[in-house]
């Protein structure tokens, strides 16, 4: 049988999603605790593939993973006992056998959350609607020899809970492209950038390349397969773990205005 999960992370304990040596990556956890589960005997032969890779420091709400299995009951019930506590798995899906979390991906959504900084969210806003459509994103992403035109379904700015994010939403995405139009998006909102000279960087013309928004802000947030996903339960190590990263970055918050105020 082969299944679908969709996955949550938070990113700063590893080097990106994809498998590298000697380094811990998302889909290395995922096939290790696979493997462990006996639910298959070498992930290259049970199909196992991602939705999407992910940068060094990027979270996940919504990454979509498959393989094929023999214990679908096992994997369904045992594999966020057996993933590491900042990686979980949030739902299931059984799916057709030809099914490919990447090829089948209608689109993929990402939100940015800015710093708590001075920004101008409205005129953020207003220029986040110059994204959509197709354009060149040579000057806010890392091409490396790909075409640089992608077709953008939705971008938006909005507020989350206090915090100003940018909700991007296209069929396909260029390494880091997310993160050029965050870095062009915080620039405007700060004065140091307008319209035109956004307009500029989308319009394929010859420059030097925007810099990036950092990683830490990035959560892939959807990876639209046209799947039903069954809710599976976090298991009480990741529910910790969580409590205790949001406690201690709430101590920091403090610590740090103190700092600041004294």
């Amino acid at each position: 049988m082969r299944l679908a999960f969709r996955l949550a992370y938070l990113g700063d304990g590893f080097f990106g999603s994809q498998v590298q040596a000697d380094r811990r990556t998302v889909e290395g956890e995922v096939a290790a605790a696979c493997l462990r589960l006996a639910l298959f005997g070498d992930w290259r032969e049970a199909r196992l593939a991602f939705a999407g890779r992910t940068d060094r420091g990027v979270h996940a709400r919504g990454q979509v993973f498959a393989f094929d299995t023999a214990e679908p009951d096992r994997a369904r019930s045992a594999l966020n006992v057996q993933l590491p506590r900042d990686c979980w798995c949030t739902g299931v899906a059984e799916v057709p056998v030809d099914f490919h979390p990447r090829y089948d991906a209608r689109a993929r959504t990402y939100r940015y959350f800015f710093p708590k900084f001075p920004l101008d969210r409205d005129a953020m806003a207003a220029a986040a609607g110059l994204f959509t459509g197709r354009h060149d994103f040579s000057r806010l992403a890392r091409v490396e020899g790909k075409d640089p035109v992608r077709n953008v379904l939705a971008a938006r700015v909005l507020d989350d809970r206090g915090f100003t994010c940018l909700e991007v939403t296209a069929e396909s995405f260029l390494w880091q492209m997310v993160r050029g139009m965050a870095g062009a998006l915080a620039a405007l909102g700060q004065g140091q950038l307008g319209e035109d000279g956004l307009r500029g960087l989308l319009d394929g013309s010859p420059g030097e390349r925007f810099p990036p928004a950092p990683s830490s802000g990035l959560v892939l947030w959807e990876v639209d397969c046209g799947i039903a996903f069954a809710p599976l339960e976090r298991s009480p190590r990741s529910t910790a773990f969580i409590s205790t990263v949001r406690g201690h970055h709430e101590v920091m918050a403090r610590i740090t205005t103190l700092l600041e105020e004294g």
